[in-house]
């Protein structure tokens, strides 16, 4: 993931890679979009974002908060709902997917 410069408002932008995907198709870099709580005023803020993947009909939400340890390491720890898109309301049952995932900075 790659998430631009965070702008006063707190809104960013960026795009996602990921290396796994419930498709044959090739999976391609997606965009995201996404929101900072109080940015610079809270030492670990909560945030949310989205990603539209452009190999898939699906889209996934990210919630979390950011933790900065006391040596300055950041983690962003989130929970995740993935909705893939089906061909009927008798199946919505089986379109939602619930997980975690945390991300550390690469430098």
């Amino acid at each position: 993931m790659t998430i631009l410069v965070t702008n006063t408002a707190g809104t960013f932008s960026g795009s996602y890679h990921t290396a796994v995907a419930a498709t044959n198709k090739k999976i391609l870099v997606s965009p995201l979009q996404g929101v900072q709580q109080h940015p610079n005023a809270k030492r670990h803020p909560t945030f949310g974002f989205t990603v539209q993947w452009q190999f898939s009909d699906s889209t996934t939400a990210f919630v979390g908060q950011c933790f900065v340890d006391h040596h300055g390491k950041e983690t962003l720890e989130t929970t995740w709902l993935l909705q893939e898109e089906v061909l009927s309301h008798k199946d919505t049952w089986k379109a939602t997917r619930v997980g975690t995932s945390i991300f550390t900075r690469i430098k």
